[in-house]
């Protein structure tokens, strides 16, 4: 048996060169995006003691389904988590990106943290296997979500785990420029702004609220007994053979949420300055993908059963 292995850069260094080479101009985008007053612990209150009190109060305040109860725990989580502007990915926290603006973000590419689309999507993918887009106004937009509330609906019909947002213009989600998890009783979960933790804060009903979307209850359930994981990169090949002998039987477009059944070792893929022989089947569509192109650390992918 031939032992999986990559070589010169790590995962994470990919997936970070990833992110910044498809961003892109959005990453100026993104200078608006988490906006709000700073927070600062109490005089006289250690950092450590208001985080863990912070911790505590990070729930769900009524009732939600699994999911939903599942996405909250995720967020609540990273309670305490420094903000990172472009910071964060759904494995947890990363470096940001230095805030062009200046302030207090000018050194985020030192702060490991979240920004608040991706303490979002952290919280969506490792609470309920939810994919969501880069970018809080992607997110806004997203064409999974199962349900929507306009800023006039307030927060009476929302559950916890639904995402509020807010945008300069709050009857155009294209402008959204900050998004936060609910928890009930008019309290949400957000990665605020450079230079606060992550924190709960009261929903702020302002001039820019302009509504939330619910993200759980739809979609196909996952095969049993598979593991969900994203892929990265596009056009990716997906193969009848844990090889490349045969031609593709499809390809993935863009970074897409697999179900992987099983792995195995097969023909060593040089690809993306790695080199590796282990191959995952996806029973979805009956075929087979390097797992190079499986976004995880591990190049044998962990908890996943051999074929």
């Amino acid at each position: 048996m031939r032992r999986a292995h990559r070589t010169q850069r790590t995962h994470r260094t990919r997936r970070v060169h990833r992110t910044v080479a498809s961003a892109g101009g959005l990453l100026l985008a993104t200078a608006l995006a988490c906006t709000g007053t700073a927070y600062a612990a109490p005089a006289g209150v250690p950092a450590a003691s208001t985080a863990s009190a912070a911790a505590a109060d990070c729930r769900a305040l009524t009732g939600a389904p699994a999911q939903a109860q599942a996405i909250v725990d995720a967020a609540c989580s990273q309670i305490g988590v420094p903000y990172s502007w472009g910071g964060g990915s759904i494995h947890g926290p990363t470096y940001g990106q230095d805030y062009p603006g200046g302030g207090p973000g000018a050194h985020d590419s030192q702060v490991r943290g979240f920004d608040c689309s991706h303490l979002v999507q952290y919280a969506a993918w490792q609470g309920a296997g939810i994919s969501l887009p880069e970018g809080s106004w992607n997110q806004a937009q997203w064409s999974g979500a199962t349900a929507r509330f306009s800023r006039a609906d307030g927060l009476a019909p929302l559950q916890p785990g639904d995402l509020l947002l807010w945008g300069t213009n709050p009857s155009n989600l294209n402008s959204v420029h900050h998004i936060a998890v609910y928890l009930g009783n008019g309290k949400m979960v957000e990665a605020r702004e450079s230079g606060t933790l992550v924190m709960v804060s009261d929903v702020r009903m302002n001039a820019q609220y302009a509504g939330a979307l619910r993200i759980v209850g739809g979609g196909e359930q996952p095969p049993a007994n598979t593991k969900r994981f994203m892929t990265w990169g596009t056009d990716v090949s997906l193969r009848p053979d844990p090889g490349t002998a045969r031609p593709p039987v499809g390809t993935l477009p863009r970074p897409t949420a697999v179900d992987v059944l099983c792995q195995t070792h097969g023909e060593v893929v040089r690809a993306e300055g790695y080199v590796n022989d282990a191959w995952s089947y996806l029973p979805k569509y009956n075929a087979w993908i390097s797992n190079i192109y499986i976004d995880d650390p591990a190049a044998w992918l962990p908890g996943v059963p051999n074929c």
